[in-house]
């Protein structure tokens, strides 16, 4: 019997979680499903351009075990825009990971999970802030 898989570490959760192609209806469209760990690995690895080493770590697996992931999210994305298939981001065994962050105006600091266009300052509601 397998061992069930430990949860992925994921920054922040995406803001869009639905793509389609311009001009077939939805009625029309297949989909393909990216769970949200498969989608952080291609944030931080095709986005951010962390090494697959970094990239582990941060998402708290083995080097192997991110390259299976980056590889099963990046087959998923190649076929959803060569085949003109709708690409759902839903699901997946992730936990999203508190991070410290620190207001620019009011010097304010908490943690918590962010968006880069969504999170304001609890105290001030200054959208000008840095996180690690």
């Amino acid at each position: 019997m397998a061992r069930p898989p430990k949860c992925r570490q994921v920054a922040r959760l995406p803001v869009v979680t639905y793509f389609k192609p311009q001009g077939i209806p939805m009625s029309q469209l297949s989909e393909v499903i990216i769970p949200v760990e498969e989608l952080e690995a291609v944030r931080l690895c095709d986005l951010e351009g962390l090494e697959q080493e970094d990239c582990a770590e941060k998402m708290a697996v083995s080097r192997p075990t991110f390259h299976r992931i980056i590889t099963a999210a990046r087959k998923k994305i190649a076929e959803g825009l060569i085949n003109g298939l709708a690409i759902r981001v839903e699901g997946g065994n992730y936990q999203v990971s508190l991070s410290k962050l620190k207001c620019k105006a009011c010097g304010f600091k908490w943690e918590g999970t962010f968006c880069k266009r969504h999170t304001k300052c609890p105290k001030c509601n200054s959208r000008d802030w840095d996180g690690s």
